[in-house]
């Protein structure tokens, strides 16, 4: 049925969609910067201006940026941390969100109130790196997995989504013979896929970007992960702290390695949304409403 549309629905699309355009362009202008500045030569990023598209290009940067041997040892240690921790991530934030929806568990209130306290309180830097020391993962990518294994705001976020499907199923299932294992495993995790894709992108996106706990963690730079890498890259503005000499660094434009470096950290994660962007919506929504 159609409706006549006030003046005032008129005004907040419009200001939504103003909203909207704006909150693009500040996000779309940058982008194409970095782009167009990575694939271009000296002269051209010193002349005056926005460089929205490339006028000349060149890959010396890209060339400068893969040259480099721990470029590649951080991109295996990051692709490693990323696929190995977010699987484990799900795993555990499953096995312990399906508890926890469930009216059943004795004292699950308390549980999930001792869980939230986790995301107001924590031990600190000092506590954490005691642990990893006392438990021999120093130096070690086990490091950078375990002591982040549950996020308490994702299993929140997971416990919310399956305490929104019906009841019955589980009931049925059971009716059927059917223990708990197969329940969550086959019955449960299959309707779940919404909150599975979103929560598998929040932890692969984590770990994709975290530098900080490679630092503080790990000595050998052949286990540094990518960010920090392209962290001292970016940092510095040259190559000689990842191995290059001031000459040889010197032949390329310093922002050009920059942009580079960012456009190589950043396109692996641009690349993989599209596939679980349709996920996304629905298992944000679904997973906040219902506490």
């Amino acid at each position: 049925m159609l409706y006549k549309r006030s003046k005032d629905d008129l005004l907040v699309d419009l200001f939504c969609y103003l909203f909207l355009i704006i909150l693009s362009i500040t996000i779309i202008i940058p982008f194409m910067q970095v782009i167009t500045i990575s694939f271009s030569p000296t002269h051209v990023i010193n002349s005056y201006g926005l460089k929205l598209f490339p006028t000349e290009i060149t890959l010396e940067g890209y060339k400068k940026v893969f040259s480099d041997e721990l470029i590649w040892s951080g991109y295996m240690n990051t692709i490693f941390v990323t696929v190995v921790g977010t699987i484990l991530n799900v795993l555990f934030s499953v096995l312990g969100a399906y508890p926890l929806s469930k009216r059943y568990l004795p004292y699950r209130n308390m549980w999930t109130g001792l869980i939230v306290f986790t995301m107001y309180f924590s031990g600190g830097l000092i506590p954490s790196y005691m642990l990893v020391k006392n438990l021999g993962m120093l130096n070690s990518l086990t490091a950078l997995i375990l002591p982040g294994l549950i996020s308490a705001y994702n299993m929140i976020i997971m416990r919310n989504y399956f305490m929104s499907l019906p009841e019955s199923l589980e009931e049925s299932a059971r009716i059927d013979g059917a223990h708990d294992y197969t329940i969550l495993f086959k019955i449960i995790l299959p309707l779940s896929k919404p909150i599975i894709a979103t929560v598998s992108l929040w932890y692969g996106v984590h770990h994709w970007n975290s530098w900080f706990h490679s630092m503080i963690y790990i000595q050998d730079r052949d286990k540094q992960v990518l960010q920090y890498v392209l962290r001292l890259i970016l940092s510095e503005g040259q190559v000689d702290e990842v191995g290059e000499t001031l000459a040889e660094a010197a032949a390329v434009n310093s922002e050009t390695m920059k942009m580079a470096a960012l456009v190589v950290a950043t396109l692996p994660i641009i690349c993989v949304y599209p596939f679980i962007q349709k996920y996304f919506v629905k298992g944000v929504m679904v997973g906040s409403l219902k506490g």
